[in-house]
Formats: structure tokens, sequence, C-alpha cells
């Protein structure tokens, strides 16, 4: 029988106010409990409860985190026809997700907290795959180029780099170094020099989140090499 109640409907943004909590927390390795992390959210213990079921929810959310939005920082890359330039767009986005979210960032590659969709990680390198084997299979790397592991070099450049400036070993000034270093790694790959420097131009544009006025430069595939 009807009753009168309404439910209320949960509100994502306290959802997200606790996960940022927790990942602050830990950087800073203040001691972690049900009450000093909801202490100066404004939400109550309760709402611990309700959006993760417990501590032990918050735990597997919180790695997990990070890696949805860089799921959705990616999103915002759409396949084009430069290929190099979208393997470079991937690769900035990483960077830039990292950097409008330090916290989780460090926290996404920890092993000790548990994560809900252990596919996560292979998720994220299979973007750059993609990207690399349309870059091999349009003639702009080498015949030969394994995409698996020019993609894992690629993610090489822009984690070790993203880690030293989060990490204060490196100002943010340095991450204009990516791009060079890309711009070295495809070209060592097979590209042509002048059109490779062009893409990653165009590509680097998504360390910030990318404007729809961001095209990649017109590229004539199968030019000899």
């Amino acid at each position: 029988m009807y009753s009168g109640a309404v439910a209320r409907m949960k509100d994502p943004s306290i959802r997200t106010l606790i996960i940022e909590r927790a990942a602050h927390m830990l950087r800073m390795r203040e001691p972690i409990t049900l009450r000093s992390l909801v202490s100066q959210t404004g939400v109550s213990t309760m709402a611990v409860y309700t959006y993760f079921g417990g501590m032990d929810g918050v735990w597997k959310a919180l790695r997990q985190e990070g890696f949805t939005r860089l799921a959705e920082r990616f999103a915002l890359v759409r396949a084009s026809a430069d290929p190099v330039h979208d393997l470079t767009a991937l690769t900035a986005a990483y960077i830039g997700t990292a950097m409008d979210h330090p916290d989780l960032y460090r926290i996404m590659f920890d092993e000790t907290l548990e994560l809900e969709d252990h596919q996560a990680v292979d998720a994220t390198l299979g973007h750059l795959v993609q990207a690399a084997r349309r870059g091999r299979d349009t003639g702009r790397f080498r015949a030969g180029i394994d995409p698996r592991r020019l993609a894992t070099q690629s993610w090489v450049v822009g984690h070790g780099l993203v880690s030293l400036v989060t990490g204060g070993c490196l100002s943010p000034r340095s991450l204009d170094d990516g791009a060079a270093m890309l711009t070295a790694l495809f070209i060592g790959a097979g590209d042509r020099p002048d059109g490779c420097r062009a893409s990653v131009e165009a590509g680097w544009r998504h360390l910030s989140a990318p404007m729809e006025t961001d095209r990649p430069p017109e590229v004539t595939q199968g030019d000899p090499r």
C-alpha cells in the first residue's frame, strides 16, 4: 500500500565530495576514520553508508574514481583522420586529468586498494593502442611497429612526466617538454618530421579540456617515406 513517503534522490556531488576528501587525506597521510572522513564536509557519517555502504565501499570507489574521470576525459578525444594527433591527444588528456585531480591520480595505481573494475587499466591502455594501430595501418608509423609497445611508450612519457610534476620534483612548466618527447618517439617509429610536429602540436592542446575548434592538421595518407 502506498505510504505517501517519497524516496530522496542521491546527490552525486556528495559522493564526489567524500571521495575527494578521502583522496586528500591519504595524500596528507592523515588517519582516515568514519568521523574524520566526513569532518569539514558538512555531511553526516550516515552519508558514507548511503553512498558507499560503509568504509569498505569508500576504498573501492576511491581508486576507481580516477579511472572513471580519465575515461570521461578520453571520451572527449574523438578519433580523427590523423592517428598521430589522436595518440598525442590521449597522452595529453591523461596528463591533464592527473593535473586536474592530483590526489585521485596518486591513488589510481595504489594496488593496496581494491579496484572495482579490474579492466579499467587495460581499457586506458587500449585507447592508446587503437590510435597507435591506426598510425601503423595508415602508414604514419613503420609496418613493423608493435602498436601496444608504442602505446606503452607514449603512456610512459605521460605518466613519468606528470608523476614528477605532481610529486613536486619538476615544475608544471616541464609539461611542455612532453610534446618534444612524443615527437621524438613518433619520428623514431617512422613518422615524417614535419607532419609529426604539426600533429603533435595540435594533439598537445588536449592538455586542457578539448575545444570544438581543436581540429588536427590535414594529413596526406600514404606519403612516401
